[in-house]
């Protein structure tokens, strides 16, 4: 479903009632909102036009579904890869600017798997050049370089996840 589906269905809900004193249900728009929650994996839709409005919504299984114990916290650091890896800090204003992450979540180097990465350390780089690519709910969001410069330190690999705030390149002014 389209936007122009969409739409189509917001035009049919301010004419399914005209001229009428009762408000008469489109049940095949219901219908399709349904299916569109469905093929969306969204827990509610609403569409409207003018001062009518259609609303679906579907109960999600989590709402249903309560702990029956608390989970359990561990009071000492567990032996995995991210325990091992040295913490990055998120700042090194001293050895130039460090370029951190805006979101939580997975950090590509390279437009798609397979292709050369966007910048390695050493290269120059405008204000606005590509540097990164951070992944968050399935959106692709460009990490662009703030200002010129020389990628100084590249702190991640590839397909690393990362936290907000983490530092991601340092870059160094550009020597000339």
């Amino acid at each position: 479903m389209n936007m122009r589906d969409v739409k189509e269905l917001g035009a049919r809900l301010t004419s399914a009632g005209k001229g009428k004193p009762q408000l008469r249900v489109d049940a095949a728009a219901i219908r399709e909102l349904a299916a569109l929650l469905e093929e969306t994996g969204l827990a509610e839709i609403e569409i409207g036009q003018g001062d009518r409005r259609i609303r679906v919504a579907r109960e999600s299984l989590s709402s249903r579904i309560q702990p029956a114990t608390p989970i359990p916290v561990l009071s000492e650091p567990v032996d995995s890869p991210q325990a091992q890896r040295p913490a990055v800090p998120a700042k090194r204003q001293s050895d130039g600017h460090a370029v951190t992450s805006p979101m939580v979540g997975t950090v590509y180097s390279a437009p798609e798997p397979g292709k050369p990465p966007f910048v390695k350390t050493g290269d120059s780089v405008r204000a606005g050049d590509t540097l990164l690519i951070v992944e968050a709910m399935k959106t692709m969001n460009p990490i662009t370089a703030p200002q010129s410069g020389v990628v100084k330190e590249i702190c991640v690999q590839d397909g690393q996840p990362v936290e907000f705030g983490q530092t991601l390149i340092v870059l160094a002014a550009e020597q000339t």
